[in-house]
């Protein structure tokens, strides 16, 4: 299964790349990330890995442009995945598939990962449809009006992209649990996997919330001597390294979704037990 996730893998990061989706180290944090996942996991956990691939690429070309002049003086990366994001995406993910193998009778360890990519789907969708929200952003600490694109901002319409997106995978994963069982089994429980539904929209959307709260206060920030404005960018465009503003150096968007992924994946557990025991 681990030769299989890998092959798969490759096959997804070549035709990703072709797309201009990842980045040539994106391909291989991907592959690194996929082959864990499909390999330890299994289908169930290989195809939603997937499908939040593909949930978040097609939804960062949908007014490509438009963000573009937002992510490109704000955001420290654009819509190409490199290796650090396919980590800080996948990462917690594969050490969740990995134990998972070695420890199958711990349920618990499979609803923290449909938190986790609950949690980085729901991350991804606020930030592609909220940066396009036509109202300011408000920042998540004190309510008040920031710029579109700043660590820490909020909207209505990005928090709902943030509930749907976490849904969307508790969707997808009780999908794909169904088709299995249907094939394995040869019948579906289905009332036994709704708890995915909810226990994904919760996971998703305090992840993602506290990848907010991250942003606000311990995200490194640096300020752009030229415009003056805060961005995540060490170096801006043409070259000038940015000043160092706030928060912890070492804390990176990577590292921050890479925690908030965790968060997500505890508080779908949480919210699960009652259901799996």
């Amino acid at each position: 299964m681990i030769f299989f996730g890998l092959i798969m893998s490759a096959l997804i990061g070549a035709v990703a790349y072709r797309k201009k989706s990842l980045s040539e180290s994106g391909v291989a944090g991907a592959m690194l990330v996929g082959t864990l996942i499909f390999g330890f996991g299994g289908w169930v956990w290989g195809l939603t890995l997937i499908a939040f691939f593909v949930y978040g690429s097609l939804l960062s070309k949908y007014k490509e442009a438009e963000k573009n002049l937002v992510a490109a003086e704000k955001f420290d990366k654009g819509s190409r995945r490199d290796f650090g994001q396919a980590l800080a995406n996948g990462g917690f993910g594969a050490v969740l598939a990995v134990l998972f193998f070695l420890y199958p009778s711990q349920e618990w360890l499979f609803a923290a990962f449909i938190g986790t990519m609950a949690t980085v789907n729901a991350d991804t969708w606020a930030t592609e449809i909220g940066v396009l929200s036509k109202h300011p952003p408000r920042f998540i600490l004190n309510g008040k009006p920031v710029p579109p694109g700043t660590s820490g901002g909020i909207t209505p319409i990005g928090t709902m992209a943030t509930i749907l997106g976490g849904l969307v995978i508790g969707v997808t994963v009780c999908v794909l649990q169904s088709l299995f069982s249907l094939i394995s089994a040869g019948y579906v429980d289905l009332l036994s996997q709704l708890w995915m539904l909810p226990a994904g929209a919760a996971g998703g959307l305090a992840g993602s919330l506290f990848d907010s709260l991250l942003g606000a206060t311990v995200q490194a920030m640096y300020i752009n001597p030229e415009t003056g404005k805060e961005t995540e960018k060490k170096v801006a465009r043409n070259g000038v390294r940015n000043r160092f503003s706030r928060g912890l150096p070492f804390m990176d968007n990577d590292m921050v979704n890479f925690v908030s992924s965790i968060f997500g994946a505890a508080v779908t557990v949480l919210v699960s037990v009652p259901v799996i025991g």
